[in-house]
């Protein structure tokens, strides 16, 4: 057996299950495809000792540090593949030979389906988030706008305004119910139902209206639902949770899947993240992975 586990993903929730099975001294492979899914964000919030860093530089810091380990190799290649084998895994890798090891940990992450308004996906991370845990006290509690493209905003907006006056713009025909209606209500949210046309200005997240008006935001927060970002947790027969940010990989308490020796942690696991979340995942993962190995998979969770 090549390694006793691979990790696929070498962001936030890989590096952390990695981390853990290096300190155990096991063989641990991590395949990465470079692919991050806060690559936008200039600073990252909300992780202690770490609060406004770049988070690329943090995911760089974690891959220094875990690559002292000398059990540990690291792979820039995109897993294409798995299958089970008589006595673990085989992984396809993008111009490599496959990879084999006993037991697996997907970190590959999820993608965001943006909003389809013009110049949206370019002020993403910049002008327009998804969390206002990781973004909204540096608006400075300026005047803060919520594009409304499914029920699902109306729960955001109910949030919005611990951090500055907020306005919800209701697209596509989304309307608030009596309680929604209610609650937005006593929180002093401003309703507008006239259609959002795109941005006024290159490089801010103020407002252009189907009526002409100009409304100027400090920031815009847009709801997103997730998407996999590889096919491989269903190749292999992972059970998935439908949720109202996107399916994700069902996983017990300590990060096993519904496949005997496939763990799972990050946002691909998770119906709506952090860096600190994903941190905190890959710990889990990582440990009961190792935990399988000692005492079978019975024995890993519990």
């Amino acid at each position: 057996m090549d390694h006793d586990v691979i990790v696929l993903g070498g962001s936030y929730a890989g590096l952390s299950a990695a981390l853990q099975l290096a300190r155990a001294r096991r063989r641990v492979l991590v395949v990465d495809s470079g692919q991050r899914r806060n690559a936008p964000a200039a600073h990252a919030h909300g992780f202690l000792t770490r609060d406004g860093e770049s988070p690329a530089r943090i995911a760089e810091l974690g891959k220094e540090q875990l690559l002292r380990y000398p059990t540990v190799t690291w792979l820039d290649a995109e897993a294409t593949s798995a299958t089970r084998t008589d006595d673990g895994f085989a992984i396809e890798v993008r111009d490599h030979s496959p990879l084999h090891a006993s037991r697996l940990v997907l970190a590959m992450g999820i993608r965001d389906q943006l909003p389809a308004l013009p110049g949206l996906r370019e002020r993403w991370g910049r002008h327009v988030f998804h969390c206002p845990y990781c973004h909204g006290y540096e608006l400075h509690g300026g005047p803060i706008g919520l594009l409304a493209t499914s029920p699902l905003a109306f729960h955001l907006a109910a949030l919005l305004p611990d951090w500055g006056p907020t306005t919800i713009f209701l697209q596509e025909g989304v309307e608030p119910d009596e309680e929604q209606a209610r609650l937005l209500d006593a929180r002093g949210v401003r309703v507008e139902r006239m259609p959002v046309e795109g941005f006024a200005q290159s490089d801010s997240a103020d407002l252009r209206l189907a009526d002409g008006r100009i409304v100027t935001l400090d920031g815009l927060f847009a709801p997103t639902r997730g998407v996999q970002s590889s096919p491989i947790p269903g190749m292999l027969g992972c059970a998935f949770d439908d949720t109202p940010v996107g399916d994700i990989i069902r996983v017990d308490m300590m990060g096993a899947t519904s496949v005997p020796g496939v763990f799972a942690g990050g946002d691909a696991a998770r119906a709506g993240g952090s860096l600190a979340f994903a941190v905190a995942d890959g710990v889990r993962a990582g440990v009961a992975a190792h935990r399988s190995l000692i005492f079978g998979m019975e024995g890993a969770t519990s």
